[in-house]
C-alpha cells in the first residue's frame, strides 16, 4: 500500500509539505474594502508569527482591495503569502487567483450548489451535475497554472452540496468524497499545487474526516498536504481546548502541514497558541511512518470500548473526572471522585488510592504487557489507573488491552509540571483528547501543582466536552469572524454565555454570516446568525424562527427562544 508523504507545494516564498515545518496561519476579520484597516491587521498577524494570512473576498471590489493590500504589505517589507477566501462565485475565484499566492475554495458552494433544493437525485442526474462542474473548475485550474497560484480545496461539514448530502448524508464520508471529486479533476489536469482541508466545529468529526480523506488519497496514490483546523472552535479556554484536541490528535499521527486555531478573538491572538501547539509536537516524531487508522465513523456515532462497570466507572457511564475538590461549578461540573485530603461524603482517590470502595492498579504505559494485563483481568472489580506520557504509547496499551479482551475500566492519569496555561491545555487536551475521540478511557485525572484544583477540574470537563464524550455545560459554536461579519461575535457570545451557559447538552451557535453559518451550526439546538447590517436571524435547529430582526433585540429574543424550548 502506498505511503502518505505530502509533497511540497510552493506558496510564494513559504513552501509547504515535505520535510518543512508545520506552517501557521490566521484570517483577517476587518472589512476587506477598508484597505488601511486590513493592511494593519495583516501586519499584526504576521508580526505575531503567522506564515500565511487569509483574507475574505466576498465581491469583485474586494479583489481590487486585495491587490492594493498586497502592494501595501510588500512596501512595508513583508513577503508573507496572502490567501484569498472565496465562496459562491467562480468568477471572483478566478480574479483573486491572479492576485495572491493561494486561494481557498469550498466545493460545496462554489460550483456544486443545491439551488433547486432537490432531495433526490437519480444516478444520471448525479453524474450530469458532477460533469457540469468540470468545465468551470478546469477554467480556474488553468488560471492557477498560469499564475503559479496554489489552491486549497476546503470542505466544510456544514456546507456540503445537496447532491453529496443526497448520496452520503451529512457524514465524514460525504466530506471526503466532496474533496476527492475535485482532487481527481486536478489530477487529470496535471495540477498538483493543491492543499486539502476537512473542517467541522465538532473535533471528532473533523478528525475522522481528515483521516478518511488521507486514506482515500493513499488509495489513489495522492500526496496533497493537509490544512488542519476545528472551525468555529469558540473563544477563551474552551476554544483552545477544542482546537488542541482536534488538531493535536492529527499532528500526533503525522497528519497536518499547516494549521489555523479558529478562535472568536482578534486573529493575532490565535498565533501564540498555534505556535505552542506546533512546538509541542515538533519535540517528537510522528507516531506512524505509514498512517494506519481505525475505520472512520459517522458524524453521530461514537464507538467506545466495552468495559465492565465498577462503581460509576466504565460500562455505560460517562467518563468520570477526578480532581482535588469535592464541590465545584453547577450541574454536572462537580468531580466524580476526589483526591486525598479533600472533604468527601463518600469516597476519595489519592496518589495511593486507599478508598475501601475502589480497588485499583496504578501503572505506567511501558509497564503494561501481556503478563500485566492477565493479572488485571483476574481482578475483575479493579480499575486501571494508566499514567500517560503521550497518546501514542497509550494507544498501544489500549490495543493490547483489546487484543486480550480485558474489560477493566481505565482512568487516564496525566501528572505534569507545566506552569504555562496554554502548554498545560495542549498537553492534556492533545494527549487525553485523542484517546477519548478514539473511544478509549473511562475517566480523566490531571495532577499539576502549578494550578488550582478548580482550574484542573475546568480543564478536565472541557476535554471531555471537546471530545464529545461528556457534555457538562452549554456547547458554544462561534465563528472566528471575517470580513463578512457585521457584528461583534465575541461580545455577543459572551453575553449569551452569561445567561445560557449552564445548560448541559444544549448547543448554541453564534455565527457571523450566512456563508458557513447555517451549515456549520447543523447540529446546534439554537442559532444566532448575522444576516445583514444590524440584522440577525434566529434558528431552532435548522428552522428559521425569526428572520432579519434588529440586533438591538436579538439577544433578548434568543434567550426567550431558549427558555421556551
Amino acid at each position: 500500500m502506498p505511503e502518505y508523504r505530502p509533497h511540497i507545494v510552493n506558496i510564494g516564498s513559504v513552501p509547504l509539505g515535505g520535510e518543512h515545518p508545520v506552517r501557521i496561519q490566521s484570517m483577517t476579520n476587518t472589512d476587506t474594502l477598508d484597505i488601511k484597516a486590513t493592511t494593519e491587521q495583516v501586519v499584526r498577524i504576521i508580526n505575531a508569527g503567522a506564515d500565511y494570512v487569509r483574507i475574505s473576498v466576498p465581491g469583485m471590489k474586494a479583489v481590487d482591495s486585495l491587490e492594493k493590500i498586497k502592494q501595501n504589505i510588500s512596501k512595508a517589507g513583508y513577503d508573507t503569502p496572502l490567501i484569498a477566501d472565496v465562496h459562491f462565485s467562480p468568477k471572483i475565484a478566478e480574479a483573486a487567483a491572479t492576485v495572491v499566492e493561494k486561494i481557498r475554495i469550498n466545493p460545496g458552494n462554489l460550483y456544486d450548489k443545491n439551488e433547486n433544493k432537490k432531495t433526490y437525485y437519480t444516478e444520471p442526474e448525479y453524474s450530469e451535475i458532477l460533469h457540469s462542474v468540470r468545465e468551470p473548475f478546469i477554467s480556474l485550474i488553468n488560471i492557477c497554472k498560469d499564475h503559479n497560484t496554489v489552491m486549497r480545496i476546503g470542505v466544510n461539514h456544514g456546507s456540503l452540496s445537496g447532491r453529496i448530502l443526497n448520496r452520503y448524508g451529512n457524514t465524514t464520508e460525504g466530506m471526503a468524497e466532496s474533496a476527492m471529486e475535485f482532487l481527481r479533476i486536478c489530477r487529470e489536469q496535471q495540477f498538483e499545487n493543491i492543499v486539502v482541508s476537512m473542517k467541522a466545529s465538532n473535533a471528532k468529526t473533523m478528525v475522522n474526516a481528515c483521516r478518511l480523506v488521507v486514506e482515500k488519497m493513499i488509495e489513489e496514490n495522492m500526496s496533497y498536504p493537509m490544512h488542519l483546523g476545528v472551525t468555529e472552535a469558540g473563544e477563551g479556554e474552551d476554544g483552545r481546548i477544542k482546537s488542541a484536541a482536534g488538531i493535536g490528535t492529527l499532528l500526533e499521527e503525522g497528519i497536518g502541514n499547516t494549521i489555523r486555531v479558529s478562535l472568536t478573538e482578534a486573529p493575532e491572538k490565535e498565533i501564540p497558541f498555534a505556535k505552542k501547539l506546533v512546538e509541542y509536537f515538533e519535540k517528537r516524531k510522528p507516531a506512524f511512518s505509514r498512517l494506519e487508522y481505525k475505520s472512520a465513523v459517522s458524524t453521530v456515532k461514537y464507538d467506545r470500548t466495552d468495559t465492565t462497570e465498577i462503581l460509576n466507572i466504565g460500562g455505560n457511564n460517562k467518563p468520570v473526572v477526578i480532581t482535588g475538590i469535592s464541590q465545584q461549578g453547577k450541574n454536572d461540573n462537580k468531580p466524580d471522585h476526589w483526591e486525598k485530603n479533600s472533604p468527601s461524603p463518600d469516597y476519595f482517590i489519592s496518589d495511593n488510592i486507599i478508598s475501601p470502595r475502589l480497588d485499583y492498579i496504578n501503572s505506567y504505559c511501558d509497564e503494561i504487557n501481556t503478563e500485566k494485563i492477565n493479572e488485571i483481568k483476574k481482578q475483575d472489580k479493579t480499575v486501571l489507573i494508566l499514567n500517560i506520557e503521550n497518546s501514542s504509547n497509550a494507544g498501544d496499551v489500549f490495543s493490547l488491552i483489546e487484543k486480550h479482551d480485558c474489560k477493566n475500566p481505565v482512568i487516564l492519569h496525566i501528572h505534569c509540571s507545566e506552569s504555562d496555561r496554554d502548554k498545560l491545555i495542549i498537553k492534556c487536551a492533545a494527549e487525553a483528547g485523542k484517546l477519548f475521540i478514539d473511544g478509549y478511557g473511562n475517566g480523566i485525572w490531571i495532577m499539576n501543582r502549578n494550578f488550582t484544583p478548580e482550574e484542573l477540574n475546568f480543564l478536565s470537563f472541557g476535554i471531555l466536552q471537546a471530545a464529545g464524550v461528556r457534555l457538562s455545560k452549554t456547547e458554544f459554536i462561534s465563528c472566528p469572524t471575517c470580513a463578512r461579519t457585521q457584528f461583534d461575535v465575541e461580545k455577543i457570545t459572551k453575553e449569551i454565555k452569561e445567561h445560557a451557559g449552564g445548560l448541559p447538552g444544549i448547543k448554541i451557535a453564534v455565527m457571523g454570516c450566512i456563508v458557513n453559518g447555517p451549515g456549520e451550526m447543523a447540529d446546534a439546538d439554537y442559532g444566532y446568525v448575522g444576516s445583514g447590517k444590524d440584522k440577525v436571524t434566529l434558528y431552532k435547529g435548522q428552522k428559521i424562527i425569526k428572520k432579519n430582526i434588529s440586533s438591538d433585540i436579538a439577544i433578548e429574543e434568543m434567550l426567550k427562544l431558549i427558555k421556551n424550548g
